[in-house]
């Protein structure tokens, strides 16, 4: 099939590899490929398919090549799919890979957006039941996954090794890292920081945010936190791999991908639920898990550093849990509904 997939961006970050992962494992598959972007789109991951930008900042139904299938995922892509679809361009689908109106600005618009096509495809059972109940519409779900780039390295236990909590900040400008719950990640940091002083804190940020962010330059000028900024998936597998304890406090997530990545690198995993999480991870087995309203998140970072054996134990299946989620298994089930939505139009 001839595949068509308006992109705004391919920044680093969770959504963006989702995309960037099954467009490449497609292309791969032999199907005709074509990402679509407006001018000044930015590119950083490796692409194995045909780029397009456009010669404007907004795409219109106009810059849509003909194809069999159009899959819009943004909200602000989708009105744009749509019209190309009506003009005979492809059959319209969407891959939400968040469900914007809850976390986002321009919500009245977001919301509206998942009135324009029945065709949809979501990430998990929570982004599901939210659609369904809002708007009755019952998406078909394509689960996230992890490379083969994420592995354990078997860094951890050296003797004399500190032991490191990591955790990932992003950019608070803009209005998109609410739902992360960034000011509660370092609260509940710094009082594990005043228990147990020996313990090194390591802070994730992309570096193309560290430059741009004023913000992020101040948190991390804290000489209380180490920072890193993984260019690529081998330096953050890395990171991960440094880590003894992954640290997630994002409250909204469709796929929540670092906490899974962070599991397949062996770290124990201390999380908020934000929704799309309990795909993969569930309290007391393969990582601690708590409700925001609970306020415990530091507690259960302490409670991973004072017991090893928890904490080894809880690593080791989060390790082995996190090996059934892997993009070519997303690859295949996206493919097979695609077919299926075709075959029933």
């Amino acid at each position: 099939m001839r595949l068509i997939f308006p992109v705004l961006t391919l920044s680093r970050g969770g959504a963006q590899r989702m995309l960037a992962e099954l467009v490449n494992r497609l292309s791969g598959t032999g199907h005709d490929v074509v990402v679509l972007m407006p001018a000044g789109g930015t590119v950083e991951y490796e692409m194995h398919c045909q780029v397009v930008h456009s010669s404007a900042v907004s795409l219109t139904e106009h810059d849509f090549p003909y194809g069999d299938v159009i899959v819009s995922n943004y909200y602000t892509t989708v009105q744009a799919a749509q019209r190309a679809s009506e003009q005979g361009k492809g059959i319209h689908v969407r891959l939400a890979l968040c469900y914007e109106p809850t976390f986002l600005p321009d919500n009245n618009q977001s919301f509206a957006s998942y009135s324009i096509t029945r065709n949809l495809m979501v990430l998990s059972r929570w982004q599901q039941e939210i659609v369904r109940i809002n708007h009755g519409i019952k998406g078909r779900i394509v689960p996230v996954g992890v490379n083969g780039d994420f592995y354990n390295m078997q860094m951890r236990g050296v003797p004399g090794r500190p032991l490191v909590v990591s955790a990932i900040l992003r950019k608070p400008e803009g209005g998109f890292s609410g739902h992360r719950e960034q000011e509660y990640l370092l609260q509940e940091l710094n009082t594990v920081k005043e228990l147990h002083p020996e313990v090194q804190i390591y802070l994730i940020t992309p570096p193309g945010e560290y430059a741009d962010s004023a913000a992020l330059k101040a948190i991390l000028a804290d000489t209380r936190y180490h920072t890193r900024t993984p260019s690529n998936d081998i330096e953050l597998c890395y990171h991960y791999n440094e880590s003894d304890i992954f640290v997630s406090s994002s409250t909204f997530d469709t796929g929540s991908l670092p906490g899974l990545e962070a599991m397949r690198c062996g770290a124990a995993l201390a999380t908020v639920y934000s929704g799309g999480n309990l795909e993969y991870g569930m309290h007391g087995h393969n990582c601690l898990m708590s409700f925001r309203f609970e306020n415990r998140l530091a507690q259960d970072i302490v409670t991973l550093i004072r017991d090893q054996k928890l904490r080894e134990r809880i690593a080791s299946r989060g390790e082995q849990d996190s090996r059934r989620f892997t993009w070519e298994r997303s690859m295949q089930i996206f493919q097979a509904e695609l077919f299926d939505i075709v075959a029933r139009s």
